[in-house]
């Protein structure tokens, strides 16, 4: 067991490429969901939720949305946390 703090896991969050945002439907609201919050769990695996705004306009509720399962955001969710992992070990301290 380790002294260190105890971190549950690393959140990114990325905009998803206007070719690549769809719309759901939460509350009997339509959302276009750009962007996805994407963590990094202390077993290694990702698990990512998609956040967006009413198609109407507006700020709408803080809703998360699944990710649908299309090699394409699988493919941005992949290069995104590779690109974080990156930053992470550069990372120069505080300030």
């Amino acid at each position: 067991m380790s002294d260190g703090p105890e971190v549950s896991a690393l959140a990114i969050n990325v905009t998803v490429p206007e070719a690549l945002r769809w719309t759901d439907t939460r509350r009997g609201q339509e959302f276009t969901l750009t962007t996805l919050n994407i963590r990094l769990l202390p077993d290694g695996r990702l698990a990512a939720k998609a956040y967006g705004r009413p198609v109407g306009g507006g700020r709408g509720a803080y809703v998360s949305f699944l990710v649908p399962e299309r090699p394409e955001l699988a493919a941005l969710i992949a290069d995104a946390a590779g690109r974080a992992a990156g930053w992470w070990a550069a990372h120069r301290g505080l300030g």
